[in-house]
């Protein structure tokens, strides 16, 4: 029999399902690049959208998507990423604010990062190795997620996402030549209309 995986953690609730699978909108096109629309109406269409972010970020075997790429201008994310013991935190969090530790507490955590709009490509990606982040949740009630490890990389990575800034604003030209030439020898393994057609 297969092992059962442990329930995620979900301190302001499970993510929605039943939402739709759409193809990822990629770095260089709108509205990637640019802050995202602050989310002020909490409604049916939202938890639409929502949804239909979490059937994307599972269909492409993801961590963690912003609202912008599914192409649409507004300041959400959600994710479900491990920390690093392994636990899984899920969550969803509208108009995020990322706290950073300061001084002796904060240590850099250089693994590599990849983005699901820049698909098939890695490189080490200097950041905070614990995080916050504040916002609020699908009723716009006020949510708060901490975490280290992967979880704590994601929770910078999305909330950078609402911000209009992707991982590849954040290192060296020589290591986004890498990044690009990685991309681009996996450009095969997702088509335009990925994954939402593959």
């Amino acid at each position: 029999m297969p092992a059962t995986q442990p329930e995620p953690n979900a301190p302001h609730g499970p993510l929605p399902t039943g939402g739709t699978v759409r193809p990822i909108t990629r770095w260089g096109t709108p509205p990637m690049h640019t802050a995202q629309a602050r989310v002020t109406e909490f409604d049916d269409e939202l938890r639409s959208l929502v949804a239909d972010m979490v059937a994307t970020m599972y269909a492409a075997d993801g961590v963690g998507l912003a609202a912008c790429q599914i192409g649409v201008d507004r300041a959400v994310v959600v994710f479900d990423c491990p920390d690093a013991e392994g636990v899984h935190t899920v969550g969803v969090i509208c108009n995020p604010e990322v706290v950073l530790p300061e001084g002796k507490e904060r240590v850099l955590d250089d693994s590599d990062e990849g983005c699901l709009s820049f698909p098939g490509s890695f490189v080490e990606c200097a950041r905070p190795d614990f995080a916050t982040v504040t916002g609020q949740g699908l009723d716009g009630e006020p949510v708060e997620f901490s975490g280290d490890g992967l979880l704590a990389r994601c929770l910078q990575h999305e909330t950078d996402h609402t911000k209009g800034t992707v991982f590849g604003d954040r290192i060296s030209d020589r290591a986004r030549k890498k990044l690009k030439k990685q991309h681009e020898k996996a450009a095969s393994e997702f088509p335009p209309g990925w994954p939402a057609e593959d």
